[in-house]
Parts: structure tokens; sequence; C-alpha cells
């Protein structure tokens, strides 16, 4: 940037008229005059209907004014900074296609890699920042990608989530289960970071669990996040008074305290979706039934304590996870490992996580706990250190 006193722009340039009031001319002023010019040109032209394309530099001095609407959609580079940009509201707007992430592309045997991140939630995870996938829609992409593809002899299930909502933990469990039936592939489980909750539920699916010595494994319950907010609305003249038929159909809202017996009947509820996640886990692993009071109470711990207990399998890392599952596929060691991925997803190696997960989930970071109770999932099967989990799937 040129910060002396005297720019080009504001040299004066001699133009030849007679006249000594109006020889001199700002440049500024030609430059601005032949823009306008150019832009005149280009509307009779038809630019609004026809694609506009400019290579090279373009250089833009004082304020820029667009009133309208403007759509970026594909890759923009600026210098060092290079991103993505899509402002589409389909986040499908490219399919799913076989990235290869290791191994010779000329082998004819692949061994896919199937990444689970994040927050379990059958519903759009939209915000600044994130792809705006639905996760339970695209596990269930993916799973069909892996199926159609005859070239994939084994899957490695990469695992980073805490967990999620009940329902959608278990309607992934399905899908994955119809891929074991429909394909009869080896699947093994790699628990990264954590795999608690619906994630473990997840990772218990496959035939073998392999969690790094570092991973946090468990969180065997369910959680239902319930909040009294009727003094805090007090506090605020706020009254409330719905209209309802049906006494029991406001069961667990925050602007009244819970009764007794709507507590029983949401309490048997939880109760029940926390034993059919430990039939699940006792009938892949009959010898955790004398352990059970050990691990199915909601308690996490580390993945080498976890191999002792007998919630895994076995201590070791991605690698670790492909070279078993090419084992029991008959895989040789330099076949191809895949990933499945749109064209706007960075996420490129087997380490890679696509970026889901809001920045920012609203331009006001600001949030009261139980004020948003209707755009949560209900019963969670997750392990909850922390409360904003909670709102972490807000659309």
């Amino acid at each position: 940037m040129n910060l002396h006193p005297t720019t080009d722009m504001e040299r004066p340039q001699q133009v030849a008229t007679g006249n000594k009031e109006t020889d001199t001319i700002p440049l500024w002023r030609c430059d601005s005059t032949l823009f306008l010019l150019l832009f005149v040109v280009l509307l009779s032209s038809g630019c609004g209907s026809k694609v506009f394309r400019h290579n090279g530099a373009v250089n833009m001095a004082g304020g820029f004014n667009m009133t309208g609407d403007m759509t970026v959609d594909g890759k923009m580079d600026m210098g060092e900074l290079k991103t993505t940009v899509s402002l589409s509201p389909n986040s499908r707007v490219t399919p799913l296609t076989s990235v290869v992430v290791s191994g010779q592309a000329t082998r004819n045997g692949k061994l896919a890699v199937l990444d689970v991140d994040d927050f379990l939630v059958d519903r759009n995870v939209g915000g600044i920042g994130s792809m705006g996938e639905n996760p339970v829609a695209l596990f269930h992409e993916k799973i069909d990608a892996i199926r159609n593809d005859k070239d994939v002899k084994a899957v490695v299930l990469r695992i980073n989530s805490p967990g999620g909502g009940v329902t959608a933990s278990d309607m992934m469990c399905h899908e994955l289960a119809r891929l074991k039936q429909d394909r009869q592939l080896p699947i093994i489980a790699n628990i990264m970071t954590v795999g608690t909750g619906g994630a473990y539920y997840l990772a218990n699916h496959c035939d073998a669990i392999i969690a790094h010595p570092t991973s946090i494994v468990g969180g065997i319950g369910v959680i239902l996040n319930l909040y009294n907010l009727q003094d805090t609305m007090g506090q605020f003249n706020v009254l409330s008074m719905p209209i309802k038929s049906g006494e029991k159909i406001d069961a667990g809202t925050p602007e009244r305290p819970i009764e007794a017996d709507e507590l029983v009947m949401l309490q048997r509820i939880a109760d029940g979706f926390h034993q059919r996640l430990i039939d699940q886990i006792k009938s892949k692993r009959p010898k955790l039934a004398e352990s059970q009071d050990q691990w199915s109470d909601g308690r996490v711990m580390s993945g080498s304590d976890a191999q002792s207990m007998g919630l895994v399998d076995g201590v070791g890392y991605i690698d670790t996870a492909i070279e078993w599952a090419k084992q029991q596929a008959g895989l040789k060691p330099d076949d191809r490992v895949v990933m499945y991925r749109r064209e706007n997803d960075p996420a490129y190696t087997p380490l890679d996580v696509s970026p889901n997960q809001p920045v920012f989930s609203s331009l006001i970071p600001l949030r009261v706990p139980g004020l948003d109770r209707s755009t949560m999932p209900t019963f969670l099967y997750l392990w909850q250190s922390d409360p904003a989990m909670a709102t972490l799937a807000r659309p």
C-alpha cells in the first residue's frame, strides 16, 4: 500500500481543451466514466442472463455497493486463503464419490473407511462453518455407496462421537446391520477420541472394536434434559397459560415443575431404552453379563481400561483397524483404502473430519438452558460432560 501524500490517482491529468479552468481533470473521474461505460455495455449485451467470467486481477478502490441476492457456490481462492463456499440450501449438491486415501490406485480390492463424527441426530446440522448434513441421512447414503460398490471387501467404522439421540443411534445401527446382512463384509470399529453412548452402541454392531489407548469409551446410559424455569420466568413477569387437552401432554415442559407421576412415566421410558442398549451389548459380548454393574451405569473409561473390561477387543490406531480388516477380507496390504466424499468436502484422509458441526449455531451465542427444549432430541444415548452438548442439535 502506498502511503505517500500524493498518489497517482490524485495527480491531475492534463487534457487540452483550450480552457485553463477545465484543462485539469482528475484521473479518478476518467476511470469512473470508463467503469460506468463498461457497466452499461455489459447490461446492454445481456449479462443478466449469461455467465459473466473474469480471469485476471480485479482491483477496486473505494466502496462497493450491491443491492439484491448474491450466490457464491464453488471454490474461492484469495491468495494464501483457499476455501469452498456453498450458500445452497441443499447440502447434497454433489453425489458421494469414492476417493482413494491410501494404497495403490490400480488395485481392484477396496477397504472403505466409514466415518462417524460429532453429535448423532436425525436432522440437518446447519450453521456457519457446517456442511449442513443430516448425520443419519449421510450415514445411510454412505452405507448404500458401500453396498453398491462391489470392489469393497471390508469396512473400518471410524468413530469420534459422544453419542446422540436414542432413535438416531438406533437407526444407524439398523443400517449397519443391514449392510452386514446384505454383503457379509468384515467390519472393524475404530474409536478415536471418544466413542460413548450411541456411538459405542454403533461400534458394538461391528465384528471387533479397536480403541486408542487414550480413547474415552462407555457412557452406557440414557439422559433426558429437563429444566424448571417457572421461577426464572416469574422474575420477568412471564406467565405460562397453555390451552391443552390431555393432562400429561406438556409433561417435561420447563414452564412448570414436573409432577411425580410424570417423572415415573418418563423414567420408565429411560429405563426401557437403557435396558435395550444393555441387552444389545450383552448379546454381542456375553462375558460382560457377569460385570454389568461395572460398565452399565453410564461411567466412562480409557481405551486401555475398556479392553481390560471387555468393552473393546484391542488397543491400537486406525492403521491397526485397517490392517485387521484387510486380513479378515483377504486383501493385500497395499490395496486401496477409500472414503466416500462430496465434491465440496475438504476431508480427504482417514483422519480428516467433515465440517458438519457449526462454528456458531446462532448469531446470538447466549443460551438459556430449557428455552430450546423443543429443538432438542428427547432421550439421548450420550456421555454429556458439557451441558452445552444438549443444544448441539439445533436446526
